[in-house]
């Protein structure tokens, strides 16, 4: 055996089957295996919605004693990914409209959400922000500006342009259609698009 070899940590439960069925078993060591194989994108999701360390720390918490209590709940539908991106999105939405009390439902469609503005300007672009490598200054832009789309829009883009899940991952993590994940997806790209417009075009954003 080699040194690269010995190295190498390895767990008890290697594929998401094997640990979804020690945690239903109960077996003490599978949801710090949990934790340990799904905290750093959980994490990412959570505090991209509420933009805080603490709330996103205790939002995830909340989430993981969630997901090892209720596991007999999970059917193998979709993928233990995307059922724990529904739990961890969940937790953190609740503690926002805490935050906010703000109650908007996921549900409410998009079409005809109030204060929703169109872009303006759109005709000079030459790509998409977001698919770009960025500086550290539009990275904070782009973050502030996720911050400032509708909790509707802000959940959907996260998921799917940000954790790179798929449409079909996205409308079954938030519980709704993939038709609405698509629109949902498509205004919050619109809206992107006009808060960073004037700073590519070397404006000043307002606050």
């Amino acid at each position: 055996m080699t040194a690269h070899q010995t190295s190498v940590q390895t767990t008890p439960y290697p594929t998401d089957e094997e640990l979804v069925a020690a945690l239903k078993e109960g077996k003490r060591d599978a949801c710090a295996e949990l934790v340990r194989r799904y905290s750093s994108r959980l994490y990412r999701v959570v505090y991209r919605i509420l933009g805080s360390e603490e709330e996103a720390e205790e939002a995830l918490q909340e989430a993981f004693i969630s997901a090892c209590s209720k596991i007999a709940t999970f059917q193998g539908k979709s993928q233990l990914g995307t059922w724990l991106y529904r739990i961890a999105t969940n937790a953190a939405l609740m503690r926002l409209r805490r935050m906010k009390h703000n109650h908007v439902s996921l549900d409410s469609p998009v079409e005809t959400e109030e204060g929703d503005h169109l872009p303006r300007n759109l005709a000079d672009w030459r790509f998409d922000p977001y698919r770009v490598a960025l500086n550290e200054e539009l990275r904070q832009v782009l973050e502030d500006a996720i911050q400032a789309l509708p909790e509707t829009l802000r959940v959907v883009f996260i998921l799917r342009e940000l954790e790179g899940l798929s449409t079909q991952e996205t409308a079954q993590t938030l519980g709704i259609s993939e038709s609405a994940t698509k629109v949902r997806l498509h205004r919050a790209r619109l809206m992107l698009r006009e808060y960073l417009t004037p700073y590519l075009s070397g404006q000043t954003i307002n606050a």
